[in-house]
């Protein structure tokens, strides 16, 4: 994490803020299919709310928009290294993704533990049945609002993807967050660019001021760093 700087930092920013843009993508899409296939039957069935199904489904769909806002930012600020409230922005955003996108991992797998240690029963809470419990894994004929075939398997072939997605924008988005306190000067990784920025700065003032410095002096530089 400690390995940005002026000439490869902006790249690497970048495709961090492209992939958090794609996979937040990815995982508002699997959010939106899970709750517009199955959730919105069984969010209020009878009166009953399915409390862990419904609040990690809507901070999964959260997560991945926060994500895509993130992804903007991260690649507004490779752009505008310089730009002190974009990396105010920057640091708010990843950090808050962070967070949202951790509390969806944690989410997804209590829906996903409580699902299989149930054998999928909350998953047909919509069903029009009587009084004897429904299993998803053991489908019969009942009057549902969704198809119930592969009910469970499907949920679970969807939540799994999220778990992974969830988890790589927490990764995403605390490199972006060390990326912007190193911007700031702050954390452990600001000494190393700071004085990068320093020793740019002095090169810079020195060629404006002596304009014989900077061919040469550049040049030599540019010849001294092809050795190892």
């Amino acid at each position: 994490m400690c390995g940005f700087d002026k000439e490869k930092g902006p790249g690497w920013l970048m495709k961090k803020g492209i992939s958090l843009i794609l996979v937040g993508h990815i995982n508002f899409l699997l959010g939106a299919i899970v709750h517009g296939s199955v959730l919105r039957h069984i969010s209020k069935p009878d009166g009953r709310i399915t409390t862990q199904y419904t609040a990690a489904n809507i901070i999964s769909v959260t997560s991945g928009l926060l994500s895509i806002a993130s992804g903007i930012i991260a690649i507004l600020v490779s752009r505008n290294l310089s730009n002190g409230k974009l990396h105010i922005g920057l640091l708010i955003s990843s950090f808050l993704n962070a967070l949202l996108s951790a509390a969806c991992g944690i989410g997804l797998l209590l829906a996903i533990g409580h699902t299989v240690a149930y054998d999928g029963r909350a998953l047909m809470q919509g069903c029009n049945t009587t009084e004897a419990q429904l299993s998803a894994r053991k489908p019969i004929q009942a009057d549902c609002p969704f198809d119930t075939t592969r009910i469970y398997d499907t949920t679970l072939s969807l939540w799994i993807p999220s778990v992974l997605l969830a988890a790589l924008e927490v990764g995403l988005s605390l490199w972006c967050f060390v990326v912007g306190l190193t911007l700031r000067g702050l954390g452990p990784c600001a000494h190393s660019y700071i004085k990068e920025q320093l020793e740019d700065e002095a090169l810079t003032n020195r060629a404006v001021a002596d304009p014989d410095f900077s061919r040469p002096g550049l040049s030599l530089i540019g010849q001294t760093s092809d050795y190892p």
